[in-house]
C-alpha cells in the first residue's frame, strides 16, 4: 500500500494479473470475424476504479440471477449453463483469445442472449460488482502452475477469495474443478482457512463426480482419457 493509500484509508487499485500466453494458433477468418463481432456486442465494459457495476444491467432481458465463470477455456461449460438456464445471466472472463473465440462461436450457434464476456483479468470485474450480486462462481481446470516458485500465480489466493466472497450472496456457490491433485489440495487449504466459505462435501462421492447441473468440458474429457481423475469442489458462501 502506498503512503497516499494509507493516508486516505483506501485499498490500492488492483493491477492486471494475466500470466502466460494470450493467444495460441492463428484464428481462421471465420473465427476472427466471430471474435470481432461477438466482442463488439457482448464485451463487459469495466467501470472506472471505485465505481460499482450492477451485473443484471448487462443483459437485454431481466435475469433472476448472475453466474460468473473465471477462465472458461473453450466455453463448453458456460454455453451449456446459459442454454440450460435462460433465466440466468452468465458472465465469462477469459484473456486467452482462442478460448474467447470458441465461446463466442457457441453463443452464436446456440443464439444465446444471456451471455456477456470479459477479455481481461477476472479480478477487475469481481472488484467492481456489488456485494452479494452473484449466485455462483466457477473456476474449472485452471492453470495449476505446478512449480513452487509459480504458486503465487495460482488464481486461488486469499486476495481473490476475498473478492469472490464479497460478490457472492449468502448461500451462493464457488465451484472448482481440477485434475491436478496438488491444485485440489492447495484449493482446499486456501478456501477452508477463509472465514466466508464452507465445503459442502459430506462423503467422497460429493467431490469425485460432477453433479447433474455441472456440464462437462473438453479439457475434462482429455484429462480422463489420459488417466487423470478430476475432483469437483463445491463451497458455500456462509
Amino acid at each position: 500500500m502506498s503512503d497516499a493509500d494509507e493516508a486516505s484509508g483506501e485499498a490500492p487499485a488492483l493491477r492486471r494479473k494475466v500470466f502466460g500466453r494470450r493467444s495460441g494458433h492463428k484464428l481462421r477468418a471465420r473465427q476472427a470475424d466471430i471474435l470481432e463481432t461477438g466482442l463488439a456486442r457482448l464485451a463487459v465494459p469495466l467501470p472506472p476504479a471505485g465505481t460499482i457495476l450492477d451485473p443484471k444491467t448487462l443483459f437485454p432481458a431481466p435475469v433472476e440471477d448472475v453466474w460468473f465463470e473465471i477462465g472458461f477455456g473453450g466455453g463448453e461449460h458456460l454455453a451449456a449453463q446459459a442454454e440450460a438456464h435462460p433465466e440466468i445471466g452468465l458472465i465469462g472472463a477469459e484473456p486467452f483469445v482462442n478460448g474467447m473465440a470458441s465461446l463466442l462461436r457457441h453463443v452464436d450457434e446456440k443464439n444465446l442472449g444471456n451471455v456477456r464476456v470479459l477479455a481481461d483479468d477476472a479480478r477487475l470485474l469481481l472488484a467492481a460488482l456489488p456485494e452479494g450480486s452473484l449466485g455462483r462462481v466457477f473456476l474449472l481446470f485452471p492453470d495449476p502452475w505446478p512449480k513452487s516458485r509459480h504458486h503465487k500465480r495460482r488464481f486461488v489466493q486469499q486476495e481473490t477469495l476475498d473478492l469472490i466472497a464479497r460478490a457472492l450472496r449468502p448461500g451462493g456457490e464457488f465451484r472448482v474443478a481440477s485434475d491436478i491433485m496438488g491444485y485440489i489440495q492447495w484449493t482446499l487449504a486456501e478456501v477452508m482457512r477463509h472465514p466466508a466459505f464452507e465445503w459442502t462435501a459430506e462423503r467422497p462421492a460429493d467431490w469425485q463426480a460432477r453433479t447433474e447441473d455441472w456440464p462437462p468440458t473438453r479439457y475434462e474429457a482429455k484429462a480422463i482419457a489420459a488417466g487423470r481423475k478430476p475432483a469437483y469442489l463445491r463451497f458455500r458462501r456462509r
